[in-house]
């Protein structure tokens, strides 16, 4: 597991490193990261005639732009600085590094000077942005975005929320961000991910001693923590693995369920059981032999069929192509009603929810919902733009809203606890983009459910393994040919 920073945190850490804490001079940990962003460069550029701007705002992140750009000129590199701000609002810092660089002959030019650059350094605004970028520095930041050469940002690309990773307004295109101590929340979530490049995390000397008594509330989920998973015993039988229940599939949608029941065996689950149209049956049967089934046609006495279904169960899926007749809803409605073991619901099953939020709070039990953006959108009432521009703050809503764990499904996934804590996850890639993945995610999350790992863990370790068998996937098909039967084949791998 590794922690991810908030703005407030990494200042708060920085703050405790120095005067507050442990007393290291804010001049050293600047030179250290001036150090470790001055290798990243020469190791990237090679040629000892590179040309390099490097521009600087008048912040502390300035500063450490200033400080670059001396290292790079005692190495012989052709340093040119741009400081397009107001002197007079310098912080102490940053004014001491201009003064040396001056004293050092580097060339530095208040406006965009002409000519081509092999490397360009962003040093304008660190991670403290917190209002969109206009004026003068939009239009040096549009500069420096239309020169060619390899880009560098310092600690975070100016322009991008460090909380969100919303872009603020504009935003400087890096091929490459090095950044100091953690990672941040906003160079991990998109836009502010698409903007960093390759993201470098160096060690200036804060660590999680700087943290002291505050913890982090976001974390990152690491291979090694599938350690937490239980083991397998030898004195065990299919029931010792847990009986999965999934409500899946509809007319013409048989998709959905045979995905979920795949995944769930494929992810250890004993015993699984798929509730389904009775049109499904031959197609399960035939894709899933595995699988149970338990069928419903028309005439069906919903609240009766499922509440004999949900008291055999060690866990329940809900939801995926259900569709969205008033039988599904019923359908939903008496799952909710009857169950008493944690239950996860995705897909028509949330999209039903958005009419229903009483459903939910009326709900006794652990509940995981896995939306994605436009499905979110529906149960928070609000744009699928809103949802994008601030993922943890939308999916914080909700888990607080109705006690449910939170897994909003966007390229890197973010995953929010009643208890406050969120979780971000880097597997996967955009292969995963097709048809039936995410009823692959639900197989495994309930999987892991119905084997009793907490719904938290079993959801944050869910969304990593599904990322993981993507990323196995891709590297033996690619990503344009990657289907979401290749995602069920490739968790063999990962377990």
């Amino acid at each position: 597991m590794k922690y991810i920073l908030t703005a407030n945190e990494m200042q708060t850490c920085d703050a405790n490193t120095m005067t507050a804490g442990y007393g290291v001079p804010s001049a050293v940990l600047m030179e250290r990261a001036a150090l470790s962003t001055a290798e990243e460069i020469t190791a990237a550029q090679t040629d000892p005639y590179a040309r390099i701007l490097i521009a600087c705002g008048v912040g502390n992140n300035g500063g450490d732009g200033l400080a670059v750009a001396r290292l790079l000129n005692l190495k012989g590199y052709e340093v040119t600085i741009l400081f397009p701000g107001n002197e007079e609002k310098c912080s102490e810092e940053a004014a001491r590094q201009l003064a040396i660089a001056r004293k050092y002959g580097i060339r530095i030019e208040r406006d965009m000077p002409k000519g081509e650059f092999d490397v360009i350094v962003d040093a304008l605004f660190g991670i403290g942005l917190a209002r969109d970028i206009g004026g003068r520095y939009r239009e040096v930041l549009e500069a420096l975005n239309e020169r060619s050469g390899f880009k560098v940002a310092v600690d975070i690309p100016s322009g991008i929320s460090a909380d969100t990773g919303k872009v603020m307004g504009i935003a400087f295109e890096a091929d490459l961000t090095v950044t100091f101590g953690f990672a941040k929340v906003g160079q991990i979530l998109y836009p502010g991910a698409g903007c960093c490049g390759k993201l470098s995390v160096k060690d200036i000397g804060i660590d999680e001693m700087s943290l002291m008594d505050v913890k982090p509330k976001v974390r990152m989920a690491q291979p090694e923590d599938l350690a937490l998973l239980p083991s397998r015993t030898d004195d065990s039988n299919k029931g010792t693995y847990g009986k999965l229940l999934i409500f899946a599939g509809s007319y013409n949608m048989a998709g959905a369920a045979a995905f979920s029941a795949k995944a769930a065996y494929r992810s250890g689950s004993g015993l699984v059981r798929v509730v389904t149209d009775k049109e499904n049956r031959e197609i399960i049967q035939t894709l899933v032999p595995e699988a149970i089934l338990s069928t419903y046609d028309s005439k069906t006495d919903m609240e009766s069929f499922v509440s004999e279904l949900t008291g055999w169960a060690d866990a329940i899926v809900l939801g995926p192509g259900i569709g969205m007749s008033r039988q599904a809803e019923d359908m939903v409605h008496c799952v909710l009603k009857y169950t008493n073991v944690p239950c996860l619901i995705d897909a028509d099953g949330l999209n039903i929810l958005a009419a229903h939020h009483d459903w939910l709070n009326d709900a006794a039990v652990p509940l995981i919902v896995t939306p994605h953006p436009g499905e979110m959108a529906r149960l928070l009432g609000t744009s699928v733009e809103a949802v994008k521009d601030d993922l943890p703050a939308a999916a914080e809503q909700f888990a607080g809203q109705y006690g449910a764990v939170t897994v909003l499904k966007d390229a890197h996934t973010v995953t929010f606890a009643p208890n406050g804590s969120m979780w971000i996850n880097t597997t996967g890639n955009n292969g995963m983009a097709t048809a039936g993945s995410g009823d692959v995610l639900t197989g495994i999350i309930g999987a892991l459910l119905g084997q009793h790992v907490k719904p938290e863990l079993a959801a944050v370790l869910g969304v990593m393994i599904h990322g993981m068998a993507g990323d196995t996937a891709a590297s033996v098909i690619g990503k344009t040919s990657l289907m979401a039967s290749d995602l069920t084949d490739a968790l063999c791998n990962i377990f």
